[in-house]
């Protein structure tokens, strides 16, 4: 099983990882971070989560991000759809047959979305799915080039620094240039949703600055399992920091209910 705090072993990369263990009974949370995420950005959310779930939560870095494994840039257009087919599957089969639940927000969603939908996979008993992605909008284009613009204008290359170390370069620019090559235009995973056969809690909040609630119609309208969308008032792209009390109510709930 994963150490408390640590190292992933992924195919001969180092992944930073916190690990909260819980009651063999009860679906670990495996937390999937946003573009710009790590370890450290959830903040206090894994402890509160682990608190009021009962439940195991491991949070990771993907490489590149955090105090992970550096890698090199530029990222592939298809960066999300490997990290779940290549990348994913290696940290599920280090929780050694437990059943587990993906919490994904943004980036992280989408990832989930797209492992979820490729093929069945045994002890995958759910989704929570937190401001997805499952195609590109023009409000999502906006959002990044609002964020390229804050990058070369302001302190945020500073502020990333404090949790990404030396990999803050790479964190950014293989996301923000990733995101804003006309190539990615087309980049559209709702082809993978009527394969998901794992129940689904999407959640957006209406003030989203990188997405409408388009994308919580489409994964309601095209999965393959049941939806349960929650829509939140108040709330930005970041559920779980905007919303924090509402967001962990309806993930015990979901997951009290699996």
């Amino acid at each position: 099983m994963i150490a408390p705090d640590g190292v992933l072993e992924v195919a001969g990369t180092r992944l930073e990882a916190r690990f909260m263990d819980g009651p063999a009974d009860r679906p670990v949370l495996v937390l999937l971070h946003e573009g710009l995420g790590s370890v450290s950005q959830w903040r206090d959310f894994p402890d509160l989560l682990a608190t009021a779930s009962g439940c195991a939560v491991l949070a990771y870095s993907r490489a590149g991000y955090g105090a992970s494994a550096p890698v090199s840039l530029p990222r592939p257009l298809s960066y999300m759809h490997d990290e779940a087919g290549d990348v994913l599957p290696h940290i599920i089969s280090q929780l050694q047959g437990r059943d587990h639940v993906l919490v994904g927000h943004s980036d992280g969603a989408s990832i989930a979305a797209i492992y979820a939908g490729s093929k069945p996979h045994a002890g995958l008993k759910g989704l929570v799915l937190m401001a997805p992605h499952v195609f590109v909008e023009d409000i999502s284009i906006a959002g990044i080039r609002t964020a390229r613009d804050a990058w070369e204008t302001t302190n945020l290359r500073d502020r990333l620094k404090r949790h990404h170390g030396d990999n803050v370069d790479t964190a950014f620019l293989g996301w923000n240039d990733s995101w804003l090559n006309p190539g990615f235009r087309d980049w559209d995973i709702t082809g993978f949703l009527p394969l998901i056969t794992a129940p689904v809690l999407a959640v957006q909040g209406r003030d989203d600055d990188y997405g409408t609630l388009a994308q919580l119609d489409a994964i309601e309208q095209s999965c393959g399992a049941p939806v349960t969308k929650l829509v939140l008032d108040d709330c930005g792209h970041a559920p779980q920091k905007d919303q924090t009390a509402a967001v962990l109510d309806a993930i015990c709930s979901f997951v009290t209910e699996l």
